[in-house]
This record gives C-alpha cells, sequence and structure tokens, in this order.
C-alpha cells in the first residue's frame, strides 16, 4: 500500500499577495489620482487660454460695476467706458507671471488705445502706493493702474489668485477671464477679436 503524497500539485495552492501587494496597490493608485490631478490642473490653466485664442467660452455674463482713482490721479469709473474693450488685471509687484506679461499689456495699449481699447490694472499689494510707483515708473508702465479694494474683488467673485485678467466687450460684457500668465498671442488675438466687433 502507497502512501499519499503530502505535496500537493501547484495549481491546487491558494494564490498569496506578497505582504506587500497591498501597498503596491495604493502606490498605483496615487499616481492615477496624481496624473488626473495634474491633467486637470493644465486643462485648467490652458482651457481659458485657447478659449481666448479661438474666440469661444462660457458666457460670464456683464461685467460689475467698478471705480477707482488711478494712480495718476485720473477716475475710472466702469460706466463711462461703455463701447471701449476693457483689459481689466488684477497683479501684484512681487507676482512674477505679472511681471512677465507686463510688456505685452503695455504694448496693447501703447498700440490699440486709439482703437477703443483701454487696459487698466488693479494692484493687489500691501503698504504704500510708492511700491507700486516707483515699480511702474522703472518698467515704463503708462497705462492706468490703481490699487485693489476689497471691494473689487468681492465685485469680481473673489480673485483667489494673480494676475486674473478679465476682456470686457464694448457692451460691457465679461467675454473671457484668464487666471495665471495670459500668453500675449492669445490676449492679442482676444483683443484683436473683441475690437473688430461692433456694439
Amino acid at each position: 500500500m502507497t502512501e499519499k503524497s503530502s505535496t500537493q500539485h501547484p495549481s491546487s495552492v491558494p494564490s498569496q499577495d506578497p505582504p506587500h501587494a497591498p501597498r503596491r496597490r495604493l502606490w498605483v493608485w496615487a499616481e492615477r489620482l496624481f496624473i488626473v490631478a495634474a491633467l486637470a490642473f493644465i486643462i485648467y490653466g490652458i482651457a481659458p487660454q485657447l478659449g481666448a485664442l479661438m474666440g469661444i467660452g462660457p458666457d460670464l455674463g456683464p461685467s460689475p460695476a467698478y471705480r477707482f482713482t488711478a494712480l495718476d490721479g485720473s477716475h475710472v469709473d466702469s460706466s463711462q467706458l461703455h463701447g471701449s474693450v476693457v483689459v481689466l488685471n488684477f497683479w501684484a509687484t512681487w507676482c512674477g507671471p505679472c511681471r512677465l506679461e507686463m510688456p505685452s499689456l503695455q504694448a496693447l495699449h501703447a498700440g490699440r488705445a486709439d482703437d477703443g481699447l483701454i487696459v487698466l490694472g488693479l494692484a493687489t499689494d500691501d503698504g504704500s502706493g510708492s511700491v507700486v510707483e516707483d515699480f511702474l515708473m522703472e518698467h515704463e508702465i503708462t497705462y492706468r493702474i490703481g490699487r485693489a479694494s476689497s471691494a473689487h474683488r468681492r465685485a469680481f467673485g473673489g480673485v483667489p489668485m494673480i494676475p486674473t485678467t478679465y476682456l470686457i466687450d464694448r457692451n460691457g460684457v465679461i467675454r473671457h477671464k484668464v487666471v495665471g500668465y495670459f500668453a500675449p498671442p492669445a490676449l492679442r488675438m482676444a483683443v484683436n477679436r473683441l475690437l473688430e466687433e461692433t456694439e
């Protein structure tokens, strides 16, 4: 009489994950979530730029009313800007992306003001206005700039990040909103398109 072998066929042995398998699966899912979040962040940043470049985008509704005294002493009142295309930029002297996009804003101001474009800035810097004034003089920025108040921020939905730029058409409707650096080609195309429109 032969004894039965105590060893089982390999196919009959229940498979068991190594002890570190759950941790590995967790890392795989974490990587996937990170990739999805990164893609969402990129799309969030690029989509408004593409919309401005191509002239498409969501209906953002009429611009809220706003007014301020610019650092040059002139008064800005949104109710008096009807019929003009307005670029309204929230920025700060310490903001790197703001500094990068200001030359393109200045170029638009210098080149298209006679066509009905008004470029405005609202500085979010704390402290005295001299910091902003010195910055503008140093960088030869000549479009009108005032100080952003909490009322301005609330009117435009909080403005949680800077730079944030609003493009407002001749009828006072916000056509584009770009949070972050506004690429010059997209900015130029959007402004040119809005200037060609009639009321």
